[in-house]
């Protein structure tokens, strides 16, 4: 997994410590003997190299936050804005506002000098100071402000469409003989981006969930036949839902986008409902938001200004169709519905975010200052790697259905999919 660098090192590094560019991450560490030999996946190690392709003194940065707000975007622009300028010297940092419509002066607003002191508190807060917002940029015009301002570095903090972006500036600058480090930090509060084994939010996300669904409890189980209905984030992949159900342990139903499931029937999801209903009084059902999107009517797919296909709401689907069901097989019921999404990726990043947000930050800025670019920060085995943008495109991680993580909400649950069939 070799990554592009702009040309050669030569500047000293002012840090006392350095990792070689020869040492490589293995991605699979379990070996199984008996399996069919797979290709091996090495990447390379990040952290501070001994010679940068950037000389300090003169090197000029920027951020930009592009995409759905995630606890720890904060933390992120704090952490990188200190390591530039504590660790190397940095003094000038930029920070592009309003996602990568603030690349292009015609759309946005003049890009905000970043400083220790700007920044001293700013991890203290939920959301970004520099803003946010879906969608692509002019690549000519984004480049051509980034030459005009004096830009070497640049720093994308997003999902997987922000960082093909990314991939695209730093081809039209290669091409304008402009050398711009573009290095990207992945952002995505459901864990779902390849090569990376936890993304920054995703805790305080699971953290917050489980306290939703402490309340869902109280509310179902305090009345008879009490049903609550938690939906929560999760397009493609269900670890939210997941670690939520785990964390919580007051889940009897985890409905992920990677099992879709039979809704009505003998047996069916609403069959397995009625009876848990029937036995205990009261149910709580977590949704991911991706979940059962085979279930509603398909037509001409709407897509946000991110390029993303818009999901039909499965919350609302289900809060009607357990009230149609409940009501025709003549059970009494009290339905709660909770659709807290919007205040879980809001909230400031827990600790162990936090920490991750300065992990993930300073590696961006030893990458960048020694010249990588095309790249993202990946994390697995607890090693921080760099990741080929390119090698990102087209993949999405999803749970596997034989992993601790789901086998774990099985347990919590006591749901068994051979209750309702999956579609």
């Amino acid at each position: 997994m070799d990554i592009t660098t702009l040309g050669e090192a030569r500047y000293p590094s002012p840090l006392n410590y350095y990792v070689s560019d020869k040492i490589r991450v293995p991605f699979n560490v379990i070996i199984d003997p008996d399996a069919p030999p797979a290709p091996e996946l090495l990447f390379e190690m990040a952290g501070p190299r001994e010679k940068l392709f950037f000389n300090p003194a003169k090197t000029r940065a920027g951020i930009v936050t592009c995409g759905g707000l995630c606890p720890g975007l904060n933390n992120v622009i704090r952490s990188l804005v200190l390591q530039l300028r504590h660790g190397y010297g940095v003094r000038e940092i930029l920070g592009f506002t309003n996602g990568y419509q603030g690349l292009d002066p015609w759309r946005g607003s003049d890009p905000i000098p970043l400083t220790p002191e700007f920044v001293e508190d700013i991890h203290k807060e939920g959301g970004t100071v520099l803003n946010t917002s879906r969608g692509p940029v002019d690549v000519s015009v984004a480049v051509d402000n980034l030459i005009r301002r004096k830009i070497d570095l640049l720093f994308v903090v997003g999902g997987d469409g922000t960082q093909r972006g990314g991939a695209d500036l730093f081809r039209e600058a290669k091409l304008r003989g402009h050398a711009l480090a573009v290095v990207g930090i992945p952002k995505t509060i459901d864990n779902d981006v390849a090569f990376v084994a936890r993304t920054f939010g995703y805790v305080t996300a699971v953290v917050e969930a489980a306290k939703t669904i402490v309340c869902a409890h109280t509310e179902a189980h305090s009345v008879l036949n009490g049903i609550a209905l938690v939906k929560i984030m999760g397009r493609n992949a269900g670890f939210i839902a997941a670690g939520a159900t785990v964390a919580s342990q007051d889940v009897n139903f985890t409905l992920v986008p990677e099992v879709p499931f039979v809704l009505e029937g003998e047996n069916g999801f609403l069959d397995a409902l009625k009876k848990r209903v029937l036995k205990r009084a009261h149910a709580v059902i977590l949704v991911a938001e991706g979940a059962g999107q085979h279930l509603m009517a398909d037509g001409e797919k709407e897509r946000d200004a991110s390029g993303n296909v818009k999901l039909k709401d499965i919350g609302l689907f289900l809060r009607e169709r357990i009230e149609s069901y409940f009501k025709a097989e003549k059970i009494p019921f009290v339905l709660r519905y909770f659709d807290p999404s919007y205040m879980i990726r809001s909230v400031p990043a827990c600790a162990e975010d936090a920490v991750l947000c300065d992990f993930y930050a300073r590696n961006a800025v030893h990458a960048a200052m020694a010249g990588k670019t095309g790249l993202v920060i990946g994390q697995h085995h607890g090693i921080f790697t760099h990741v080929p943008i390119d090698l990102l495109a087209g993949q999405i991680k999803q749970l596997e259905l034989n992993s601790p993580a789901w086998q774990g909400a099985l347990a919590a649950t006591g749901q068994n999919f051979a209750q309702f069939p999956t579609a």
